[in-house]
């Protein structure tokens, strides 16, 4: 029990922590958020003396703190989902996104509120404080602070005026700054945070996606008219003057954007390539640097452990593109400025060929992206040197950027050339935190066939890291992957299962995928011998069997019958498994125990308690010990309604020689 103390308490400290590595909030949401937060914040201390506290905890204690780390999980994702999604979905959707912020905050209230703090060995003042930040859950309930309703307002007006954008031009200043998508970039992020947010939402956002996609074309078009008009005054300028003077002028109008440029030179980057931080620099300024003895990044002065230098070949191709749309002669090739370093892992020859597709994907037509894409997936499933060396020289972003490709072909190629990439294990962390995730799942909704294959094995190679595991489920993945595993082909429901197998690891998608309609398919594929799914079917209905949903489920779909054969002719894995199903599904219901025993359970469960693997062999005796307290409750029952009989035959004598007398 106090391993368990330790390990929840600890789990609970995790939760926060990565509350709390939540950076910030969007403007619409940002004090509802942030109070939530800095309240979860607050109960760490106690967290921390529950962890080191040497008194033991009753079990139902246990519960409740379990229970609290299920609500604090819902409330993380929660708070992750107002962080990185659509400002257009958070403001149009304004209700729903409340109501649920204010429904988690209820759950965290009530659930706090059953913890026995007398029975805790915790300090007075982290007792006050815990009561204090009850006291704060209570005040907040039912209290929704005032929403801009000028910008919803707007909003909602830009979805049904006109489609000629000099008719609510006002309005659109007035949307584009106070959301301030005002940079192509970043409208195209939100184009991805919008569909994200409406795929993965609870609600039924059917009906306003369309108006939300509307608002956003409408925000775009008007941001491409202001920039464009600026563009016309800048050339009109130019042709006022004359000479010398307007060349000088046309030289000086067009104003670098700060990203751009160099942190050190402050002027604009022709090579830059990201360092370990983060941040990207000139090529020839920060080697430089680090080439002058300096040890820490410039901008953050975090320390660099490492001195690789990645290629930023998505923002040099946006400088290109600015650079075109300004008539500036755009940045050169960075092998025509100074000879590469190249790769430990390759040959010049295959530096050469992997830098020339870097500027295909970066810089080519749909063409030569799609070959390029299709010549890096062969790369990459080739061997471990080449998944290095092409991670190293920059493809990952570029890839990840291709996903949201309208060619189904290109998206096909990346996301499978980003499969063959996260063998690597060094890959992974760089695949995710380039964004990859929405792009991947919105694969694996909407992709051909073998894109949505190659999507879910994607998803499981990246899932193999514990907090990765979180990060997809929270992305939305795992409805799309239980709809791949119901009506995908053979290969797509392999993928599919192994993915949402190791996804439910973790407990806290074990009740997306419940929700998702998996187990109905679960057990579809197990009674369908021929489906050739049964071993992965198994291997997840053990795992969501001690989710308390799913094993109301899973006991009311005549499962039993399957699970009785499989432990009596299945295969090791196999029969483990179904011994594990049913050791849950007879916990606290004996109804079900007593159903496998008429259906012939004994005979096959003692000889997999004597010849099953480890697992097999220890579900098995639990099953035998249950069947035993069983039995013997039997004798009891039996034993008591005997003797009730016996009694009231001599109750009734009795009864008659008192009448007699």
């Amino acid at each position: 029990m106090d391993e368990e103390k330790g390990a929840v308490a600890q789990s609970l400290i995790d939760v926060v922590n990565e509350i709390s590595s939540v950076s910030e909030y969007r403007t619409t949401v940002k004090k509802l958020c942030s109070n939530l937060a800095r309240r979860l914040k607050l109960l760490v201390p106690m967290f921390e003396e529950i962890r080191e506290s040497n008194e033991p905890i009753d079990e139902d204690t246990l519960k409740t703190l379990v229970s609290l780390k299920e609500a604090m999980s819902s409330a993380k994702d929660y708070l992750k989902f107002c962080s990185q999604g659509s400002k257009i979905y958070l403001v149009m959707e304004r209700d729903q996104v409340t109501s649920k912020l204010m429904e988690v905050s209820v759950q965290l209230e009530q659930t706090l509120s059953k913890i026995p703090f007398e029975d805790l060995d915790i300090s007075d003042e982290v007792r006050e404080q815990v009561e204090l930040v009850l006291s704060q859950f209570r005040r907040a309930k039912g209290r929704v602070d005032a929403s801009d309703d000028e910008l919803y307002e707007d909003l909602q007006s830009l979805c049904i005026k006109s489609s000629d954008l000099d008719d609510y031009q006002p309005t659109l200043q007035r949307v584009a700054k106070k959301l301030h998508p005002m940079e192509i970039p970043d409208l195209a992020q939100e184009s991805v945070a919008l569909h994200e947010m409406v795929a993965s939402s609870s609600g039924d956002a059917g009906e306003s996606i369309e108006e939300m996609a509307m608002v956003l074309k409408l925000i775009k078009d008007f941001v491409q008219m202001e920039t464009d008009g600026s563009e016309d005054q800048s050339a009109g300028a130019n042709s006022s003057s004359n000479g010398q003077t307007s060349t000088a002028v046309s030289q000086k109008i067009p104003v670098i954007p700060d990203d751009f440029r160099c942190p050190i030179s402050l002027e604009m980057m022709r090579d830059p390539v990201i360092v370990e931080t983060g941040q990207t620099y000139e090529r020839t300024c920060i080697e430089k640097w680090i080439e002058a003895g300096h040890s820490t990044c410039p901008k953050t002065q975090q320390a660099l452990t490492s001195t690789t230098l990645t290629p930023n070949y998505v923002l040099r191709s946006l400088i290109a593109q600015w650079c075109e749309a300004n008539d500036i002669e755009p940045p050169k090739p960075p092998s025509s400025l100074r000879p590469r370093k190249l790769s430990s892992f390759s040959s010049p020859a295959e530096a050469n060929k992997i830098e020339d597709l870097m500027w295909r994907l970066a810089y080519g037509n749909p063409e030569d992206q799609r070959s390029a894409a299709g010549e890096i997936r062969l790369l990459a499933k080739r061997n471990a040197d080449n998944r290095i060396a092409i991670a190293e020289a920059g493809a990952i972003p570029l890839l990840v950027g291709l996903l949201a490709t309208p060619d189904s072909r290109i998206q096909e190629h990346s996301v499978t050339a980003l499969l063959n990439l996260s063998i690597c294990e060094n890959n992974k962390g760089t695949i995710v935190s380039a964004g990859a995730i929405p792009g991947i799942v919105q694969v694996l909704k909407k992709g051909s066939m073998e894109a949505r294959e190659n999507a879910a094995a994607t998803l499981f190679s990246l899932s193999v890291i514990d907090e990765n595991k979180v990060t997809i489920g929270a992305l939305g993945a795992i409805p799309p992957l239980v709809v791949l595993l119901n009506e995908g082909t053979q290969r797509g429901k392999k993928d599919a299962a192994t993915a949402l197998f190791n996804l439910c690891i973790y407990q806290g998608n074990k009740g997306k995928a419940i929700r998702a309609g998996v187990i109905p398919t679960l057990t579809r594929l197990l009674k369908e011998p021929g489906s050739g799914m049964v071993d992965e079917a198994l291997a997840i209905l053990a795992i969501l069997s001690s989710h308390s949903e799913g094993k109301a489920i899973i006991g009311s779909s005549d499962a039993v019958p399957s699970l009785v054969e499989f432990i009596r002719t299945g295969s090791p894995r196999n029969r483990e498994n179904a011994a594990a199903v049913l050791v849950h599904l007879c916990s606290g219901d004996s109804q079900h125990l007593v159903e496998a025993q008429k259906l012939g359970l004994m005979g096959p469960l003692i000889d997999l308690a004597g010849n099953g693997t480890d697992r097999g062999k220890r579900k098995a005796a639990q099953l035998l010990e249950r069947i035993s307290r069983l039995a013997e409750q039997q004798k009891e029952m039996a034993a008591q309604a005997q003797n009730k009989e016996e009694d009231e035959p001599a109750h009734s004598a009795s009864t008659t020689e008192a009448t007699d007398t």
